[in-house]
Parts: structure tokens; sequence; C-alpha cells
């Protein structure tokens, strides 16, 4: 945990240090001091001692004012050389929590302030420039106060509510630090140099994604950086040739990671930066012991950050047994002190025969875009999505139970519009990052706060709005109780409610005329390649003609065809030459069983002869010899 003194900043890179900064380092130095002498012996403690909350202000003189808070706070003037620097934030509290981190940073974002840029925060241009073209260009709040301590190379722990850019937070002063030279990161050899922890497969794709985003213009001794994922669900061969290629930045979740690193596909003996993210997530999951195991890998002279929504005692252990002095981060922006207040919440109290038809209703609500619905077991999620896409829409099913191609497939065709309605488990959406979800349906209660908090997270991200509706049935009044005491919402008797209620429709904006169905004509793939085909040939007789179970060639074929024409001829003359009083059954030359059994037990040639006699005429040797059964017949 180190011994109380704040270690030395002298290489900060330069264009960050702004008085803002120098505020906050006086202020964790000073915690530092003082906490060095009141430090708690119990590690897991989480009582926190207030130290100092400084109010940084800009004067007119264009100085920077620290003051600490208490009867008499003495005040020291810090040089501002940029007083747009200094509009960053309005309060900030710094805290000792004993066990957890050196220092706690609690900051409210004052509602006039204006967010740096990543450029005026030291970033390099090439990573200004990527972020430039996917538009972001001002930085979140977890961001603008994360960004000067990670990119210095301090370890450090993150908090805030999910869809405040916690991914950035982390991924642009990790680039940042393996491209640059003098960061204290080894050059980059094909090696990798930083490893990122995370829980699920989706989270795994997406910071992938964005790290490669932010990463493009970036380079090594070969070419491009080159960021991959590692993750189960997909055969090892890619990932060890991927692997083996040289890669800079991995993304992984603990199984998979742990796995490769025993059999030597993965070195981890040069990472120089580490992040995991979403921890209490993992140890949700029963990744600890995984992790642990991938910490022990990982040279000590090392970054760390550690991102988290909430700080359980196991996590806590975690942070003080693999972070050196971290400093801990929580940013709020003030419209937090309510819970996602972007996000319009309703409530009802439906019956489970009832749902079905009445999130179909809700789908054809004024102004929807794309929806997540989510359940708590992986059969009703598909039950679900089965029963929508009966109804008519562009329905994907995400949950355990599908495999990773189809799970990835579902989220490729959700983020590209293809489909506008994703049905979801808890653990299979964790850290989807998709910004234009417009509606959040809670099929089911959620289990707790936290679950709840993160299902609606789902929407009204990056300053955007949303609607978030939850279905409450019968049997989880009680959950949903606790949950609305412990979020403070005020609705804790859900509205009795059913598809045709007249206030659901005011409520969400839902037409008059909806059915709950709709008729979808069947879209063709944009990138679809449309071939025109051939006019069909004629067909051929190219079947295999058989005498006996064996093959005839065409020219036995040919002979027996000529056989059996003569024959038929000889039959119809035989018939012919028949009286009159001969019954019409024996002599019809269409009887084909007949014809088959005197073809199947007609006599050579010889033995006919014989039978008939040799001074019979034409049409009497043919009729015997086709047979005696006509002769006997006549006689």
């Amino acid at each position: 945990m180190g011994n109380g003194n704040f270690r030395s900043h002298r290489h900060i890179p330069a264009g960050i240090s702004g008085p803002v900064v120098e505020a906050v380092r006086q202020g964790v130095t000073e915690a530092h001091r003082k906490c060095a002498r009141t430090r708690s012996a119990t590690p897991l403690r989480r009582a926190r001692t207030a130290i100092r909350v400084a109010r940084v202000q800009v004067e007119p003189a264009g100085n920077v004012v620290a003051r600490k808070s208490g009867p008499n706070p003495p005040s020291c003037a810090l040089d501002a050389t940029n007083t747009r620097k200094a509009r960053i934030l309005s309060k900030i509290t710094v805290e000792q929590e004993p066990g957890l981190a050196d220092t706690l940073l609690t900051a409210e974002l004052d509602p006039t302030h204006t967010t740096p840029t990543f450029a005026e925060l030291g970033v390099r241009p090439e990573i200004v420039r990527a972020l430039g073209e996917i538009g972001i260009e001002h930085t979140f709040a977890i961001q603008e106060l994360t960004l000067p301590l990670a990119l210095a190379g301090d370890d450090l722990i993150g908090q805030a509510r999910t869809g405040m850019g916690k991914t950035f937070g982390f991924g642009v002063p990790l680039l940042h630090r393996i491209s640059t030279a003098d960061s204290g990161t080894t050059a980059l050899d094909g090696t990798p140099r930083a490893l990122v922890i995370v829980p699920t497969r989706e989270l795994c794709v997406q910071v992938t994604q964005d790290l490669e985003n932010a990463g493009k213009y970036l380079s090594n001794q070969q070419g491009r950086l080159r960021v991959t994922s590692i993750y189960g669900g997909r055969p090892y061969d890619a990932q060890i040739a991927a692997l083996r290629e040289g890669v800079d930045v991995v993304v992984g979740t603990p199984g998979r990671l742990l796995d490769l690193a025993e059999q030597q596909h993965l070195i981890l003996g040069k990472v120089g930066v580490l992040v995991l993210d979403e921890a209490d997530e993992m140890l949700d999951l029963g990744f600890l012991p995984d992790i642990e195991r991938i910490l022990s890998m990982v040279p000590d002279q090392r970054q760390t950050m550690l991102f988290s929504a909430t700080m359980p005692g196991p996590i806590i252990t975690l942070a003080r047994t693999f972070l050196h002095k971290p400093t801990h981060i929580r940013a709020e922006e003030p419209s937090d002190s309510a819970v996602h207040d972007r996000t319009a919440q309703f409530v009802y109290r439906a019956h489970a025969l009832d749902k079905s038809e009445l999130v179909a209703r809700i789908l054809q609500a004024e102004g929807r875009g794309a929806t997540m619905i989510f359940t708590r077991t992986k059969r009703t999620a598909q039950k679900v999505a089965d029963d929508l896409a009966d109804r008519g829409f562009a329905v994907g099913a995400v949950h355990g139970d599908l495999g990773q191609i189809a799970r990835e497939k579902a989220l490729d065709k959700f983020r590209k519009g293809k489909i506008d309605v994703l049905v979801a488990t808890d653990v299979a959406a964790r850290g989807i990052d998709i910004d234009d979800v417009t509606h959040v349906v809670n099929y089911q209660c959620p289990e707790d706060e936290k679950t709840y908090v993160h299902r609606i997270g789902r929407t009204g991200r990056a300053g955007r709005t949303g609607v978030a509706v939850t279905l409450v049935d019968w049997d989880e009044l009680h959950r949903w109780a606790s949950i609305d005491s412990a979020l403070g919402l005020g609705m804790p008797e859900p509205v009795e409610t059913y598809s045709r209620s007249e206030h659901l429709r005011s409520d969400l904006g839902i037409p008059e005329n909806a059915t709950g169905t709709v008729r979808r004509a069947p879209a063709r793939e944009p990138d679809a390649v449309v071939e025109e085909r051939e006019a069909r040939q004629p067909r051929k007789r190219n079947r295999r003609r058989t005498r006996g179970g064996k093959a005839v060639d065409a020219t036995e074929s040919t002979t027996a065809e000529s056989a059996e024409s003569a024959t038929a001829t000889a039959e119809s003359a035989a018939a012919q030459s028949v009286p009159d009083e001969q019954p019409a059954s024996d002599t019809t030359e269409g009887d084909k069983p007949a014809r088959r059994r005197r073809r199947r037990r007609r006599k050579p040639a010889a033995e006919a002869g014989d039978t008939t006699g040799g001074d019979d005429s034409a049409a009497e040797t043919g009729s015997a010899a086709t047979g005696g059964d006509q002769t006997a017949a006549s006689a």
C-alpha cells in the first residue's frame, strides 16, 4: 500500500499539467500526508475519512484558488497558465479509504461546465484524429478525471454508471502509453504490451472494436498497431495463429486467457498496462480465482486500472493486493443525483398471459427505435423472440443457449439496424454499448436494484433520452417493492395494466389502431448479390436401364426393344386369330399383368417348336411361342 508519500509526477506528459491537475495533485499529496498517521489497521473497513474538499474557481486575475472545507479554510493560489483548463470541476472531494485506495476523488461537474477535448488533455494526435472521425471530441466526466492520472502511469480505480464512456476512459491512455517511447513501457515487438480482461464475450468484441477504432493510425515496428480478442466459444486455431503473428493489445475473457497463457501461447511477461473492466460482474460470474492467477503472471512493474460499478469486499481485496497506491475516482454529472433522469420510467403490473400482447403493443409506439427486451431466463428469452417474430417484428435473441456465432450475428444485425428488437438475458447483454436504443422493456422484474439500473442503462446513453418499461407480475411485487425502496423511485404499487388499457396508450404514445401484429415484406440484404439464372434446359432421360437386376448397354437395350416390339406384333396377330367365343380378358392387348406372366414363363424357341409342331401356321407358332395358356383355354 505504500508509505503514504505520494509519488512524484514529474513524468506527466506535456500538455496536461493544467491548474486543475495541479489542484488535484496538491489535494492528493496532502491527503497522503494526513492519512499516513491515521491509516486503519483493518483493510476491509468501509468507513471513509473525509480529508479535503477543494473548490476550483477562476479569479479575474487568472489564478486558480483551491480552498479547503471546514472552519477558516486556508487558501493557496496556483498559477493558471491556461484559464480554459480551469473550467473543469466545481467540486473535488479527496478522501482516504482505509485498505482500499490511498485516495478517493469524488467529482461533481458544474452545470455550466465545458468539457475539455482529448487534445487539450494531451492525447496523441493520432488518437485524437481517429476519435474525431467517429464523432468523439469532448470527454465525459470519467474520462476527464481518469486521463490525467492514467496518462501519467498511475494505478487507479474508476467508478461511473453505465453509458458514461468508461471504455475510452482506459482505452485512450492505454493506447497512448504503449505507443509513446518515453511513457515507461517497452517498445512494441509483437508481444502483448497491454491486457484488458472483460467478463463476457460480447463485451470483449465491443472493447476490441473500440480500441481498433481509436488506434487505427498508431503503428508498431511491423505496421499498424494490432488489437485481438481472445474469448471462448470460438476455435483455438485462429486465436493461436493471431498471437503467433504478433499482437500489441489483447482483450479477452478470463477462462480462455488463462488457458492460452498456461499453454504458453499467450506471453504475459512484457505486459505494461493491465485493465480490469466490469470487475464486479466478473466477481458475480465466479471469475475472480482465474483473474488472480492471470495477475500473478503479469510483471509487477505495470500500470493497473480497475473499473467497477460497485466495490464489494472481494474487489476491495483484489485492489489492495494487486494495485499500487491507486487513486479511486467516482465521476458523476449534476443530473446523476437521480437514477437515469434522462430515461422516462414506467412500471406496470401485468398478467403473465397478457405480457406478449402488451409488449407487441409497446413495440408499435410512436417514435420507437431500437428496443431491448430483458428476461431472467434463457427459455423465456427465446420464447419471447419467437412470439414476436410470428407477429412480424424484426427480432433477434441473445442468450446462453445460442452458439457464439449466432449471438454475434444477432448483435451485428441489431447494431446495423437490420433488426430493431433484441431479446436478451442479463448476463448476455452485460456491457453491450449501443447508443441509439430508444426503449428498454423489462419483460420480467429484475432480481435487484443493481440489475434494474444496468438494464435501463441501455437507453438514454451519451446524453440521449429513452423510455424504460418494467412489467411486474403478481408474484414479483415484493421484489419490485425492494427495488423501488432502494432506489427511491416512488412507485411501490404498479398500476394494473393490460394490453388494451387506455393509460398504456397515453403513456407510451401507442396508436389506437395498434393490433400487436405487423406485416413486414421479406427484406433483401443490402449487400446481397443477385445472380440471373439461365433458362432451364429440357430434362434428359439419363436413367440407367436394367434387366434382371443387371445393367443393359445401349446396343443391348436397342436389340431388346426391337425384340419386344416384334413380340408385341406377334401377340397382336395371335389375338386377332382367336375365335370370337374366347374370353375378352384373355385376348386383350392391354392386359399388362397377363403379358408380364407370359414373358416370365416364356420357354426357349427350340422347346416351343417341339411343343407346337413344325407344320403349324405362323399365327399358331406365335401363339405357342408366347405360352400354351391360350391353346389350353380355347380347347
